[in-house]
Parts: structure tokens; C-alpha cells; sequence
């Protein structure tokens, strides 16, 4: 970046009512680090949690047995505050892109019953067939349940 380009705008914070689908989901003792709060990277198990969730409840994956599985290929949360053990989070999902073998998943988290997120971010899954990994046409049952959270 030169001298005279300008940072990129910071993010600002969802709010809860931008999503269609929300995931509560306990922290564990485990999730904090030496510094009292929530791992950053524990956030992205939390992203995972809620999109794999969705899937599963919605019946359009079988983790043990699909022909086609989601790859992520592209990741990034934006944080805001920090949340701790013990405290129950909400996660918020949306889904803004829905291309001809990719997804684009929205997460936020925010804090239990809170109106702002806490942390923020995207996941992009390819779905592939199991075996070869070649990117495969999304299959009607899943473009349907997509569709219900499209935001």
C-alpha cells in the first residue's frame, strides 16, 4: 500500500435481525485463553457449528455417507468485543451468494439475546464430489434450504 492510499473502511456490526437462522451455542472452559476470553480461533469453530448445523437440520448433508461434500475455500472474521466462558453465544446465519457449486455463508455472533455482533464474518464452501473433489452442481434439496436463510 502507498503512502497515500487510504486503509479500507472497518466493518461495522450486524445486527441479529440481518439473519434468518440462529444457532445458540455454549462456550467451554476450554475455549478461553491465558488472557481470560475466547480464543480468536475458536470464533471459526463457531462459524462451522452453525453453517454444519443448518445442513444437517435442513437434511442436505450426511456427513458419514453424501456423495458430495462442502470445501471451505474462503474464511475471514472481523471482531468486535470478547465474549468468555460461561456465557451462551447466538450465532446468526445468512447466505448472501449461492453461485453454481459455492455457497457464501454470513455468521455473526452475538452475545445471548444481544442486538449487535460481538464478531462477524464469511465462510465459502465449494461442494465437491467426495472422492474426486471436483466441484459439483448444487443439488436442488440444498438450493432450496439456501434459499430460505438468502439475506
Amino acid at each position: 500500500m502507498s503512502p497515500t492510499s487510504a486503509a479500507p473502511a472497518r466493518p461495522q456490526p450486524y445486527t441479529r435481525d440481518a439473519f434468518q437462522h440462529i444457532l445458540p451455542i455454549a462456550t467451554r472452559w476450554m475455549d478461553n485463553d491465558v488472557y481470560g476470553h475466547v480464543n480468536n480461533v475458536i470464533y471459526y469453530s463457531y462459524f462451522d457449528t452453525v453453517v454444519n448445523e443448518y445442513l444437517i437440520s435442513q437434511g442436505t448433508l450426511d456427513i458419514a455417507n453424501g456423495k458430495v461434500i462442502g470445501l471451505v475455500v474462503e474464511t475471514g472474521c472481523s471482531y468486535f468485543a470478547s465474549i468468555a466462558f460461561p456465557e451462551t453465544i447466538d450465532a446468526g446465519l445468512r447466505v448472501t451468494r449461492i453461485g453454481n457449486s459455492s455457497v457464501r455463508y454470513e455468521v455473526a455472533l452475538f452475545r445471548q439475546g444481544g442486538e449487535v455482533a460481538v464478531a462477524q464474518g464469511h465462510f465459502v464452501h465449494v461442494y465437491v464430489d467426495r472422492k474426486t473433489l471436483k466441484p459439483q452442481a448444487l443439488g436442488e434439496v440444498l438450493k432450496v434450504a439456501l434459499q430460505r436463510i438468502l439475506g
